[in-house]
């Protein structure tokens, strides 16, 4: 076995008990990017140089020591380049630390790349990146998902042992169901997002997209924490990974009938409907929930809210502080900044925004509702496996409506979890989601890993 296909856990024991070190393990993970670069292109930047220069001097006895990890380009890293996939950013080289990325450096953590993007987390396809697209390793005429498409791409082709994304409406999930991870959208404000270049800051989640749920929730406990540098940040201290469940007695597991549209691929149902059945031999109680809010009020709320968001956020990046004024950015850019500015103008704001904001806030009763009834929701990530190159194209909506099944929970700050549940007949990975209430984290963990416990969809690898 190449040392870059192992897990996390595999690859701590191997450090610890010498079977090879943090360079040889940097070292096969380089291999396999370079061997891949022009076909996967999961990363706009390579750290070669500085990686194998830490890896000499690796701290084995950190919790991530000499762990090769790969960074969504959205986190400030200093001295290494940040351009968030944007042509704009092409040159900037943050002078700190986003609080996620230190954490992961102290704890030992060795940074091998900042992985491609949809420019500036515009995209649900990593088609938007202005460095071009990434393709899935599952099939390279397919898409790997967004905006994280790098990160879930390069785990999946083994390219690193762990990554980042993050996540603002399905960006952590939806590419690792297509990618064939597991993707842990976390609890808004579970995660400081000081640092990380905001799309949608009111619900910009960073997360951890890994090869096995256990993997997922050891960053997950790293990475979490209070921030007095992020004011949405939870006054709480990092999350803590709780016991393995053996059964699931005890455990009421909601299934929303809204979450199986009518344009779902019939073989992404069928894999939800055997997954709960997994579930219901494990002990649970399985309940159709008839009246959960149709996601496509989501559609729309998040359009508005985002788009809002995205023209002020955009706005700073502008004159001479980065080298290049607005005419760098992209289409899709350039259209959100509009809509968005059109949406908070005089005139419009009741009709849009603050509309918007208050169907917000029925989505969250929603869930609160039935949150009442069950301790958990499961169903798809996305209607469909893994679109074909070009899908994205032309297509204004693209993203909202592959993240359609992800938004509610993205917009209510839940936090969730994208796990292997399935294959269809082209061999393209289908992924489960998890949803529970806020703070719950403890709770999504035990299902998702009881199930990966019972099933072996997590081990299938793509043939590159």
């Amino acid at each position: 076995m190449n040392l870059n296909q192992l897990n996390l856990q595999e690859a701590k024991d191997g450090l610890k008990t010498k079977k090879f070190s943090s360079t040889e393990l940097i070292s096969d993970c380089l291999t396999q990017i370079k061997k891949n670069s022009s076909t996967l292109n999961s990363f706009v930047t390579v750290c070669e140089e500085s990686a194998l220069n830490e890896a000499k001097n690796a701290d084995l006895s950190k919790p991530l020591g000499g762990i090769p990890i790969a960074i969504k380009d959205n986190y400030c890293t200093k001295s290494i380049r940040t351009t968030a996939s944007a042509k704009l950013l092409e040159n900037y080289v943050p002078q700190y630390d986003a609080t996620t990325i230190e954490k992961l450096k102290q704890a030992g953590a060795i940074i091998v790349g900042k992985t491609n993007m949809d420019a500036w987390a515009h995209g649900s396809s990593t088609e938007t990146s202005d460095f071009g697209r990434t393709l899935n390793p599952w099939n390279l005429n397919h898409l790997p998902g967004g905006s994280s498409g790098g990160s879930a791409a390069a785990i999946s082709a083994d390219e690193a042992i762990i990554s980042v994304g993050s996540e603002t409406a399905g960006s952590i999930r939806q590419p690792s169901s297509w990618c064939g991870v597991v993707g842990f959208k976390p609890t808004y404000g579970r995660v400081s997002r000081y640092g990380i270049i905001a799309m949608k800051s009111s619900t910009d989640s960073p997360g951890p997209i890994t090869k096995n749920v256990d993997d997922a929730a050891t960053l997950l406990e790293i990475m979490s924490g209070h921030d007095p540098h992020d004011a949405t940040s939870i006054d709480e201290n990092s999350w803590v990974k709780p016991k393995q469940l053996t059964d699931l007695k005890n455990i009421k597991i909601g299934i929303p009938l809204s979450y199986f549209p009518k344009e779902i691929q019939p073989e992404v149902k069928q894999s939800i409907l055997e997954s709960s059945e997994i579930f219901k031999k494990l002990g649970a109680e399985i309940i159709e929930l008839p009246d959960v809010l149709d996601p496509k009020y989501s559609i729309a709320v998040y359009t508005i809210l985002q788009r809002s968001e995205v023209s002020s956020n955009l706005a700073r990046f502008d004159g001479i502080r980065y080298g290049h004024d607005r005419t760098f950015f992209g289409t899709e850019a350039k259209r959100r900044i509009m809509l968005g500015t059109y949406s908070l103008s005089s005139g419009y704001y009741d009709a849009y925004y603050l509309k918007a904001q208050k169907v917000r806030s029925l989505i969250c009763q929603d869930f609160d509702k039935q949150f009442s009834q069950v301790d958990a929701i499961i169903g798809p990530v996305s209607p469909t496996t893994a679109l074909k190159i070009g899908a994205s194209e032309g297509q204004a909506m693209f993203g909202e409506l592959q993240d359609m099944l992800v938004e509610p929970s993205s917009i209510a700050g839940l936090p969730g979890i994208s796990i292997p549940c399935g294959f269809d007949k082209d061999n393209l990975p289908i992924g489960l989601q998890i949803i529970c209430p806020q703070r719950r984290e403890d709770l999504i963990y035990q299902l998702a890993k009881i199930f990966e416990l019972n099933t072996n969809y997590h081990l299938q690898k793509p043939k590159l």
